[in-house]
């Protein structure tokens, strides 16, 4: 017998307009209450992560950055500089 999966409980305070709209999804899609509402919310979840945490590009810029990772520009004089002064403070010569 495979071992119950762990579970959390919500609560959620609807109005009544809102749980009868969910109960009536859920029997259309012939789910329960609960598991309807787990479906939806999950789904609601892991695109909203999705959206935050993937960056997309069109196709010109992603050319532009491939074009910069194989062909970086040379660095500023200020950039050139502050490397200098890194080694200098992290490395000084013995």
């Amino acid at each position: 017998m495979k071992p119950a999966t762990p579970t959390a409980r919500l609560e959620a305070r609807l109005p009544h307009e809102v749980h009868a709209m969910l109960k009536r999804a859920a029997e259309l899609q012939g789910r329960t209450l609960t598991d309807f509402v787990v479906a939806a919310a999950s789904e609601a979840a892991r695109k909203t992560i999705e959206d935050m945490e993937i960056i997309r590009l069109s196709v010109e810029d992603q050319i532009r950055v491939a074009e910069a990772i194989l062909n970086p520009p040379e660095p500023a004089p200020a950039l050139v500089r502050a490397f200098e002064r890194h080694r200098r403070m992290v490395a000084p010569e013995e």
